[in-house]
This record gives structure tokens, C-alpha cells and sequence, in this order.
């Protein structure tokens, strides 16, 4: 199970993050926070969470527990590696086609419950996020058909019966893995691919909306539909459903805060009445800034020119270790977000979402003249949605 997608905080679902251009340095993702890296393929750096390594702990105990000995727990172990190895490929199918349309992947996690490939966006075009989406599934059906061949050709067993948690032909299971991934992430609903799929083709006759709409409103019937036998039949299917809902209700939500934001600037939504430190301010002045009001983060300036920015977290950090007389410039943050007056508000948002920047500074002839925080952002939103809905 594994799928490419936008938002965030979805299992299986890659993670959309902001420009590649300077950014403010938040704190990692939990996915940051709690993995490592084991490697990089094709530029793409692969990571593995911390919970990974308990799920392997977990299966080799379980396998000595019962009693089926070191060798039957090595051979479980190699098949969920194997099975994961799967998952990296898939997420890679979908990485590798979205490179070819100048979309970037930062990285892919492995989770207990499957990876996550973080890309910065999904293409807008129906025609390249129906490749895009496709791409993960295909890199699965064309295993199976190699994994189908061999064993033709060593005269193995073909039966799904095979696949078993101990003893049967790893060839063969790892086969059914691939058919089974394949067929689970073109289920159309979100964030499968199936889904995006689905929206790609819906797109190129409603337009991208009412496509997602279409889309997150069949993924919620499914979502019902897999809670409801999983009751009385597959608890499991529970899992699934809960997962289905979650990831159509967030697509949805996403898409409808798109159409809102369409053709708004920046300017609209910046906020003007802010504090801003000096490089050569203690942080004593940031903390009384902090107890004041309800700005977090700061905006460094030299003049009226953006040279940093002081974090809330960083603030606190470096007022434990040093005191309120350290200065603001040992802790900014020399990178990070700024965006035009007449920007497009969508794009910020997408850097908001994303893992570098909190807070974008908004600058004019080059001097600051705003901010836009996810919190304004949000503010805006729930403006225009009250005025389309008093229009209609």
C-alpha cells in the first residue's frame, strides 16, 4: 500500500512541501524527527522511520515466540524487507514520472503501515497527474510479471495459497504482493492512486473542483462501504475505511481552499501590523515581544531589509542555554520564506504546507512590508467562504 498525494498526515499519502527556494527552517517533520537515512536513488534521499525498526523487532519476536526458530524468523524478516523494498520502487515509479514534469521529490520515508514519497506538488495538468498517479501501480504489475516469469521458467508454485506468514515460495508471495498492491492503490477513491486517476479523468471534462468533488465524494461511499462489511466480517477493513475517509475528506478540503484562494495575491491576506528585531537586539526584546502579543516568529531586518528570521522555538532554545542578553542575530534563521506583494496566494500556501516555512515574509523594492502566517491564511479563507456564500 502506498500512494502519492498533497496533504499531509495520512498514511501512505506523499506529502506536498513548500518551494525549493529559500525557506525558513521550521523543525522537522515528525518523519524527520523520528527516522534516518539509509541511502539515496536516483538524487532521492530514502529514509526510514524509527517505528520501522520496532516492526521488525516486533515480527522476529513473534516468530521465536511461537516457536517457529531463528531460520523461520531470518526468512519472515528478508519478506518484509522484500515487501518494503516494493514500496520504495512504487514510490520511486511516482517520483521519477513527476521529475519529468520538474516536479521535485524531497525524500521517502518507510513506515510501519507503508511509505510516504514527499513530492512538492502534483502536477495540475489532468494528463500528468493521470501519469504521475499511474506510475506507482505500474512499477507493481511489472514486478509481478517479472516475479510471474521466473517462476515459470524454475517451474514454481503459482497458487496464492503460497502465501503464508512462514514457509512458501518467497517468489511467489512476493508475485501476490505486487497484485495486490497494484489492485489495492487503484481502488478510486483518495489518496489512493486510484483516486487520482479518477480525478485526472473526471478533470479534462468538469475541470479540477468539481472533478474532486466527484472523486472525495465516491472515496467517502467506499469508505462506508469497507467500514461497514469490516464490522462483520475483516476488522482490518475498519483501518481501511477510516484511512479512505480521511484522506477523501482532506482532498476535498484542500481542493475547495484552492478554488477559494484563485486569483487572490498576497497582498490580501499578509498581515501589516507586526514587530520586527534588529540583528543586534537581545533576546530579552523578543520574549517581551512574545508575552505582548500573539506573534511566534519574527522577521530579522537591516533597515527595512529581511535578513532573517527568529523562531519561536529557536527563541526559547536560546534563551535556556544563554539568556535573555544573547543576540537575536545568533539564533535567526538566515534562510528563509518571501513572496511578492502581488504573488499568487495559492503558491504561498503550498510553502506553508509544506516543510520549510511557518511564517513568509512579504517584501516590496526590497523592503519588508508583511507577513503571512498559515493562521491569517486560514483567516481569509473563512472570509471568502462566508462571501461566496452570501452571493449565491
Amino acid at each position: 500500500m502506498a500512494s502519492v498525494g498533497e496533504t499531509t498526515a495520512v498514511p501512505w499519502q506523499g506529502r506536498v512541501r513548500g518551494d525549493e527556494g529559500s525557506g525558513a527552517r521550521t523543525e522537522p517533520p515528525a518523519t524527520d524527527r523520528w527516522g534516518w537515512k539509509i541511502g539515496r536513488i536516483a538524487g532521492i534521499e530514502i529514509r526510514v522511520h524509527a517505528t520501522f525498526g520496532m516492526l521488525l523487532a516486533w515480527l522476529t519476536l513473534s516468530h521465536l515466540m511461537h516457536g517457529h526458530g531463528i531460520r523461520a524468523a531470518l526468512e519472515g524478516l528478508v519478506f518484509i524487507l522484500a515487501v518494503f523494498g516494493i514500496v520504495v520502487l512504487h514510490e520511486l515509479g511516482h517520483a521519477l514520472m513527476a521529475r519529468r514534469f520538474g516536479i521535485r521529490t524531497r525524500d521517502i520515508t518507510l513506515l510501519p503501515i507503508g511509505g510516504v514519497a514527499r513530492l512538492e506538488r502534483m502536477p495540475e495538468k489532468p494528463s500528468q497527474e493521470l501519469l504521475v498517479a499511474l506510475a506507482g501501480p505500474a512499477v507493481n504489475i511489472a514486478l509481478a510479471l517479472l516475479f510471474f516469469v521466473t517462476l515459470l521458467l524454475l517451474r514454481g508454485p503459482l497458487d496464492v495459497s503460497e502465501m503464508r506468514v512462514v514457509d512458501g515460495s518467497i517468489l511467489t508471495k512476493l508475485m501476490w504482493v505486487n497484485v495486490s498492491l497494484a489492485l489495492f492503490n487503484l481502488v478510486p477513491a483518495f489518496p489512493m492512486d486510484g483516486g487520482r486517476v479518477l480525478r485526472a479523468v473526471l478533470a479534462a471534462r468538469m475541470g479540477r473542483a468539481r472533478a474532486t468533488a466527484a472523486a472525495a465524494g465516491l472515496g467517502r461511499f467506499l469508505a462506508i462501504g469497507f467500514g461497514l462489511v469490516g464490522l462483520f466480517s475483516n476488522p482490518m477493513l475498519i483501518f481501511i475505511a477510516l484511512f479512505v475517509w480521511l484522506g477523501a475528506t482532506q482532498e476535498g478540503s484542500l481542493e475547495q481552499a484552492r478554488a477559494l484562494l484563485d486569483g487572490v495575491s498576497v497582498q490580501r491576506a499578509m498581515v501589516t501590523n507586526f514587530s520586527a528585531l534588529a540583528p543586534g537586539d537581545r533576546l530579552d526584546r523578543a520574549i517581551e515581544l512574545v508575552l505582548a502579543g500573539f506573534q511566534q516568529d519574527f522577521p530579522i531586518v537591516d533597515g527595512d531589509r529581511p535578513v532573517g528570521v527568529l523562531v519561536r522555538d529557536d527563541l526559547l532554545r536560546g534563551f535556556a542555554k544563554q539568556g535573555g542578553t544573547a543576540l537575536v542575530s545568533d539564533w535567526m534563521r538566515a534562510d528563509f520564506c518571501i513572496a511578492g506583494t502581488s504573488d499568487p496566494l495559492e503558491g504561498v500556501l503550498a510553502r506553508l504546507e509544506g516543510d520549510r516555512c511557518r511564517t513568509v515574509l512579504v517584501v516590496q523594492d526590497g523592503k519588508l512590508v508583511g507577513l503571512v502566517t498559515p493562521d491569517n491564511v486560514g483567516e481569509l479563507l473563512m472570509v471568502e467562504a462566508a462571501r461566496r456564500t452570501g452571493q449565491r
